[in-house]
């Protein structure tokens, strides 16, 4: 998976030394991208969040994201202004260039599909949703005979390119909270922390990814609540090959996902936010030098019960990246 090669002028290139050992101590550089979502999206294009790309590396890669929610409160047969689809897939294309040690750049463009059910009543559609760009600084790395601890921050701007016009099917407006896009400029901001050689097993990691979307004001005089996610990772990589082309790591996850209440034409939808807490499992293979895939599943086992608040049930994640070297 995080292979030690990389395609160069149509050639592989063996790189051991760059992406798996610094200074004699055996690491693992990861191709690290966001979750930069509001809802789980499950571990991102890399098992570790904290490094950033290698300098002159670029990767490619496209992820997959199934939620469901609980079902939509029951009204007098109009959609309520703060309904979550109680299906949505958001299919992710990803760009991440490291122009330096500890920097890397991310750009991701989501195309998103939303629907409800509510009883008789469905409704929803498919549309490019807000993309991103945002910047992952590398703050702290220790190099040691168990293994290699980092931390890492990353923010950035969620652009509202995505479409804010899905209407019903008796052509009326859908909600904001429907919408593949926000209509808002909003504020991505995260923190990383990875430590492998826990209990001094070297193949043994945890993970942490902790982010935030900040949110602003945006179509029909909605402001979506502010999210919080923390996600803790524990892998364990059971198989390595000599030449390090194919890994494979597997291992529970833990997520926390707070959502703040809605706030349409200034008034705030009390209990429209809530709290949930989803457990599961993410593993990644390596399918070839230079590219791997990854598939992540978690289920809702605590919530909050606001009037309003549609806490996640299920959520399903599988994606497959691809590493380059990228020559100016």
């Amino acid at each position: 998976m995080c292979s030690n090669h990389v395609l160069a002028g149509g050639k592989v290139l063996r790189i051991r030394n760059p992406l798996r050992k610094i200074c004699g101590k055996w690491v693992l550089l990861s191709f690290a991208v966001l979750h930069c979502v509001p809802v789980a999206k499950g571990q991102g294009a890399a098992p570790e969040t904290a490094p950033p790309l290698f300098p002159g590396g670029e990767l490619v890669s496209y992820s997959s994201n199934f939620t469901t929610r609980g079902l939509a409160p029951q009204s007098t047969g109009s959609i309520p202004a703060t309904a979550r689809p109680t299906f949505e897939h958001e299919g992710s294309f990803n760009f991440t260039w490291g122009f330096h040690s500890n920097l890397d750049l991310t750009i991701l463009v989501p195309i998103v599909t939303n629907h409800l059910e509510m009883g008789a009543l469905t409704a929803g559609g498919t549309r490019l949703g807000d993309a991103m760009a945002v910047v992952k600084y590398r703050f702290y790395r220790r190099d040691s005979q168990r293994g290699t601890t980092q931390a890492s921050v990353t923010v950035g701007p969620k652009i509202p390119t995505g479409r804010t016009d899905l209407k019903g099917a008796n052509g009326t407006l859908l909600p904001a909270t429907l919408q593949p896009g926000s209509g808002s400029t909003d504020l991505f901001v995260a923190a990383n922390w990875t430590y492998t050689g826990l209990f001094n097993l070297k193949r043994l990691v945890a993970d942490e990814d902790f982010h935030s979307v900040l949110g602003t004001e945006g179509t029909q005089q909605t402001r979506l609540g502010s999210n919080i996610e923390s996600r803790f990772w524990l892998s364990y990589r059971p198989y390595e090959s000599k030449d390090v082309a194919r890994e494979w790591f597997i291992g529970p996850a833990l997520t926390w996902l707070h959502s703040g209440d809605d706030r349409i034409s200034g008034i705030t939808q009390a209990g429209s936010g809530g709290d949930a807490l989803l457990a599961g499992a993410t593993t990644y293979f390596g399918l070839r030098p230079g590219m791997h895939a990854w598939l992540g599943m978690d289920w809702d086992v605590a919530h909050s019960n606001g009037a309003l608040f549609m806490p996640v049930r299920r959520h399903v994640s599988f994606g497959i990246t691809q590493q380059f070297r990228l020559h100016l």
